[in-house]
């Protein structure tokens, strides 16, 4: 395996290349753009490059469908770490573009809710074709396809084109979250602000089914920060569950959560436990706490050698 390479999503100038850079093992890396998230993801599996930074949940449009079923699917992988960049937009042209010059543009299809107001009101009449990337969509305006982009404006230089319009986004604060994702091993230490996150396959279908899952972490205290449901390709209403939760795979809490999932699921894939990007520490309840979890199982013995 190429312990030196990480690949990303590409081509060069895109957010995921920018959040990448923000890592700082990406400045002694050399940083590799592939032409998809599968192609970046399959690169790992291959042994061609030791991780991959793939962009897996927006603000504004929730989860990467490309990253969470590429993550479900095929040999496992593990999430290192994950990335927050904050997005904000670009109308990028060729040099003497004008506003009233644009009647196409281009993007990556999870850039267009974001900036879908501002062309409404400043360019309604432009047709909008989606990219591969947002910076493929600047390499189409390059050649001449498209008369604009929304890119990053870092990617004006890269592609010899100019920011006829900076800072566009229609809703504030929004930021696209990015993992760093590489073959399974040890996950990192426990940091007190971790992450863990699985995917989850119901053992069959039935009334109450996703009760039971959410339950398990409920009983236990342990916070979920995301859940989406993907086709499993067998057949229609067949799903799985991609999940986040608070804490770390080595938190009693979090533990019991997933030994409780792998008796009552089909299936469990564990993806990850890992820093949070916001380091934020999780709330426990003080009945959660490890130590809670020590003294139930403490007087338990005692209460099978009589000593209770």
């Amino acid at each position: 395996m190429s312990v030196s390479r990480y690949t990303y999503l590409g081509p060069a100038g895109t957010f995921t290349e920018a959040a990448l850079r923000t890592l700082p093992e990406s400045a002694t890396r050399e940083l590799v753009p592939m032409v998809s998230v599968p192609a970046a993801l399959d690169a790992v599996r291959a042994g061609e490059a030791a991780a991959a930074l793939v962009p897996i949940e927006n603000s504004v449009e929730g989860g990467v469908t490309t990253t969470l079923d590429e993550l479900a699917a095929g040999e496992p992988l593990m999430i290192y770490r994950e990335v927050l960049l904050p997005i904000a937009f670009a109308l990028l042209v060729r040099p003497g573009t004008q506003l009233t010059d644009i009647k196409t543009v281009t993007g990556h299809p999870v850039a267009q809710p974001q900036v879908r107001k501002w062309l409404a009101g400043h360019l309604p009449e432009a047709v909008w074709e989606s990219a591969a990337s947002n910076a493929d969509g600047a390499r189409l305006v390059q050649e001449g396809r498209y008369d604009g982009a929304f890119a990053g404006e870092f990617a004006a230089a890269t592609y010899g084109l100019e920011p006829l319009v900076t800072d566009i986004h229609d809703a504030q604060n929004a930021a696209t979250r990015f993992v760093l994702v590489g073959r399974p091993a040890r996950p990192a230490a426990r940091t007190g602000a971790d992450k863990t996150s699985v995917v989850l396959w119901l053992r069959e279908d039935h009334p109450g089914a996703l009760l039971e899952l959410l339950q398990e972490y409920a009983a236990r205290g342990v916070s979920m920060m995301r859940i989406e449901s993907r086709p499993t390709g067998e057949g229609i209403g067949r799903y799985c569950f991609s999940v986040d939760c608070e804490g770390h795979l080595t938190d009693r809490r979090v533990g019991e959560v997933l030994m409780a999932l792998k008796r009552i699921c089909r299936e469990v894939r564990f993806l990850g436990s890992y820093p949070r990007a916001d380091r934020v520490r999780a709330n426990v309840r003080p009945d959660t706490v490890d130590d809670a979890f020590t003294d139930a199982a403490d007087w338990l013995t005692r209460c099978l050698d009589g000593r209770a």
